[in-house]
């Protein structure tokens, strides 16, 4: 059995800003953005998340001209590996 990929990041739309034009559907690498069949009270037909599979990268905010309609969250993941560095810092720095 294939394990599910942990999400690593994840989408906010704002729906009152949305205005639909679709650029954040068609910059999205993983595809999980689409079109809502309901409309926001300007008549738009706005973007919205399928709610899994986002990569945080952020084109889809990079590419909304919109400001304020898109929010990225990146997962901030904790390994052993990157504590291990993180606890050896130079004295000098």
């Amino acid at each position: 059995m294939e394990a599910k990929k942990q999400d690593r990041g994840l989408l906010r739309i704002d729906r009152d800003e949305c205005k639909g034009c679709g650029l954040c559907i068609e910059a999205c690498p993983p595809k999980v953005i689409a079109l809502s069949e309901e409309l926001n009270h300007y008549g738009y037909r706005t973007a919205t998340y399928a709610g899994s599979g986002c990569t945080g990268c952020g084109i889809c905010f990079m590419a909304c001209p919109e400001p304020g309609a898109i929010t990225v969250l990146r997962a901030v993941v904790h390994s052993a590996a990157r504590t291990a560095l993180e606890g050896s810092a130079c004295a000098s720095n």
